[in-house]
């Protein structure tokens, strides 16, 4: 079974009452649900535990990580950051939530800056599937139309993606690419943009669907990472 750790600040929640009032036990809590429903093995960890709740224990025994960051990137802690981009190279899934794009993980693995336009105006958008032969795409039509969403727009600076699955139109006249995969070293990382904490996003469940196969696809191959650095030679060498 995959164990997936759900990543969430947490912050939103004790600040604000609407989003208390869309997701009563937190974003994490929210999609942890419908994860267990897929017969995930899940945990949750927040901002303000212990090690941001990513102990070197957590870590080793996640397969997948899931995170969803906005108003605190800031103070994840550089060498908690780094333990988690260690955990990607040896082939930890990673799936990255709405703005979660901004968070020091993602901008560490992109290597660029990983911004954007954005507004929230209360409008549509419709995320149109542009690769439907990708296992992230299963079980969903043509595309998703979300009656409400905070706007994300291009020119979004992130490498080419590997893979470009969801490509978002929005009522205002924007377009963003939602959904995006990478490889980093043995790890596998998709990027999904929906999401915004005072919209009810989490509980679509074509969204859900989305999560779900995003964490199965993100899920390491059991394989031992390659070796690096000096080698010695696999077959004598015969001196001339």
């Amino acid at each position: 079974m995959t164990n997936v750790t759900v990543w969430n600040e947490n912050r939103h929640e004790q600040s604000n009452p609407k989003v208390r009032e869309v997701y009563p036990e937190g974003i994490h809590g929210a999609i942890a649900s419908f994860l267990k429903k897929a017969d995930l093995n899940v945990r949750t960890a927040t901002l303000d535990e212990p090690e941001h709740g990513l102990t070197d224990s957590v870590l080793k025994d996640t397969d997948v990580l899931v995170w969803w960051g906005h108003m605190a990137h800031d103070e994840v802690r550089d060498e908690i950051v780094e333990k988690v981009h260690q955990r990607v190279l040896e082939g930890m899934g990673l799936v990255v939530l709405h703005s979660g794009h901004f968070s020091k993980i993602f901008k560490k693995l992109m290597g660029t800056t990983c911004d954007l336009k954005w507004r929230e105006a209360d409008e549509k958008e419709r995320l149109w599937v542009v690769d439907p032969s990708h296992p992230i795409t299963e079980g969903i039509g043509e595309y998703i139309e979300l009656e409400r969403e905070e706007m994300y727009g291009e020119h979004f600076d992130i490498p080419a993606p590997d893979q470009l699955v969801f490509t978002s139109w929005f009522e205002g006249g924007e377009v963003f690419r939602s959904g995006c995969t990478y490889r980093r070293g043995n790890g596998r990382v998709f990027y999904f943009r929906p999401g915004h904490e005072t919209y009810p996003t989490y509980h679509n469940e074509e969204i859900q669907r989305v999560i779900t196969n995003g964490v199965n696809w993100t899920a390491p191959v059991k394989r031992v990472r390659p070796v690096y650095g000096n080698a010695e030679p696999i077959e004598k060498i015969e001196n001339k």
